[in-house]
């Protein structure tokens, strides 16, 4: 373990490189963008015995307010926060990301971030994650800044979490916790709010805890009480548990049911051959601008980590007329936890039955290749790894031109726009228009005036190549499906000699 003079050393050669005063907020700005300078010299792989085993504060993760208009204006203002988290692998330039997303997450939680500090293992400890020592100098660290919250970047197990909180003497929470208490402040609709609830009454079932009274038995077995009360009976824990199980089984039953709501919606645009586009990325990646930029749809925008929960279906048109349905998808994360993928498993279907997938990522982003890889193992979760995929680049405006270049060369399919400005969206409508599924039947046919109706479904289901108005009626050149083609059959020209 170091001593506290290497403990502040670490410190300063830690403000040293990286500019102060960088906010947690400031995870999607263009000061934090990839930098070959810094990324592409720095050597990760080798650490002496002293730094390997230190506890390295991370520099500029305070959020506190200095004026206090701001601090009377802001509404709420709860946990006062320190973050920690356990550098495993990579490099330190990854495990500092990974804490400024933590950071970013807590602010849109509503917490303060008042420090952070990483520490180099090779291996969460099993028993306060941080080993015993360093767990200490937490606790002196919590005490110096007057938190009254630690947040770990990772996923704590009970144990971990009871013996972490016996030493700091805090409250202790984890990631996964973390972004639990986000979906449940932005969940809106109905279906929304009980997969939330079910994520977290599975996140709370195994770190349910009691004392005192708590941990009292009821009365065993037999009848009227008194002398016939054999039996260690069932205690309040052991209830508790119960009533868990009871309710999971039933929001599980409630979610079954709104899922039909929503295949039945989704089998009806099958039925009318309508193609369906889902957007699919990272949180604050821009899926909800980018849909409101193509379809208008009026959907909140917020800077911050998912702003959005519920998803929303809009009707689209390509550049040739063609119909389509346009879907915002929940937003993603490293480490998102399963409990989350298993609760939304039936709206991130939206994903898994598109026929093309929109794979919005953040340009601007210190490291957007973990985004898209973290984004993809989601969508394997899912079951719509055959899907087409196009990747889009946006935040154009605000991205190093070096990392849409790189970007680009690595992602064959993908394009750079700017959701905001509006760069690229021609060119992504015309991209959208090439890649979705097209009728497979050519036909031309004569309809009377009086089946106005088939005129309108070619329309709206197939793909017009072209139309005239004759004395006899319609004559229209058009793509469509079997389906269309069988009810036009029997308005085609017969063949002149």
């Amino acid at each position: 373990m170091t001593s506290s003079s290497s403990f502040s050393q670490d410190t300063q050669r830690f403000a040293h490189t990286y500019a102060d005063g960088r906010r947690a907020d400031a995870l999607m700005e263009e000061d934090v963008a990839w930098s070959h300078e810094i990324d592409g010299e720095r050597d990760g792989d080798q650490f002496d015995r002293s730094e390997r085993a230190a506890l390295r504060r991370v520099a500029g993760l305070s959020t506190e307010l200095e004026d206090v208009t701001e601090v009377e204006y802001r509404q709420l203002r709860l946990e006062r926060v320190v973050l920690v988290g356990v550098w495993t692998s990579g490099t330190a330039q990854d495990a500092e990301n990974s804490l400024t997303e933590l950071a970013a997450l807590a602010e849109t939680a509503g917490a303060l971030v008042l420090d952070g500090v990483i520490q180099r293992r090779d291996k969460p400890d099993a028993a306060t994650y941080i080993g015993s020592g360093k767990a200490y100098e937490l606790r002196d660290i919590v005490l110096e800044s007057g938190a009254d919250t630690v947040i770990c970047d990772g996923e704590l197990s009970p144990g971990q979490l009871i013996h972490l909180e016996d030493v700091v003497k805090v409250k202790v929470i984890d990631r996964t916790a973390l972004i639990l208490d986000i979906f449940a402040q932005h969940a809106k609709s109905r279906e929304g709010k009980a997969q939330v609830a079910l994520a977290q009454m599975q996140y709370m079932l195994p770190r349910l805890r009691g004392w005192g009274q708590s941990l009292s038995r009821q009365m065993g077995g037999g009848k009227g009480g008194g002398l016939a009360t054999r039996g260690p009976g069932e205690t309040k824990i052991e209830t508790d548990r119960r009533r868990i199980r009871e309710k999971m089984a039933k929001m599980r039953r409630e979610i079954a049911d709104m899922k039909t709501g929503r295949e039945i919606k989704r089998q009806e645009r099958k039925r009318h051959k309508v193609p369906s586009v889902a957007i699919a990325g990272y949180t604050n990646a821009g899926k909800s601008s980018l849909l409101n930029r193509l379809t208008g749809a009026g959907v909140l925008v917020e800077n911050a980590l998912f702003a959005t929960l519920d998803p929303t279906v809009r009707r689209a048109e390509t550049p040739s007329g063609r119909l389509y349905t346009l879907a915002d998808t929940v937003g993603f994360v490293r480490h998102l936890p399963h409990h989350l993928v298993e609760a939304f498993r039936s709206t991130m279907e939206e994903v898994g039955e598109s026929d093309l997938i929109l794979h919005v990522v953040d340009g601007s982003h210190p490291n957007p290749e973990e985004q898209l890889a973290a984004v993809r193992e989601v969508i394997r979760d899912v079951g719509a790894v055959d899907v087409p995929e196009i990747v889009v680049i946006n935040k154009a405006d605000a991205a190093d031109p070096l990392t849409l270049q790189r970007l680009m060369r690595i992602e064959t399919r993908s394009i750079a726009v700017s959701a905001r400005t509006g760069q690229g969206i021609d060119e992504l409508l015309a991209l959208i228009d090439n890649e979705l599924p097209r009728p497979s039947v050519e036909i031309e046919a004569l309809v009377p005036y009086t089946h106005g109706k088939l005129v309108a479904r070619a329309h709206t289901e197939g793909e017009v190549i072209s139309e005239e108005h004759t004395p006899e009626g319609t004559l229209l050149k058009v793509r469509v499906h079997e389906e269309l083609a069988a009810d036009l059959a029997p308005y085609v020209p017969a063949p002149t000699a």
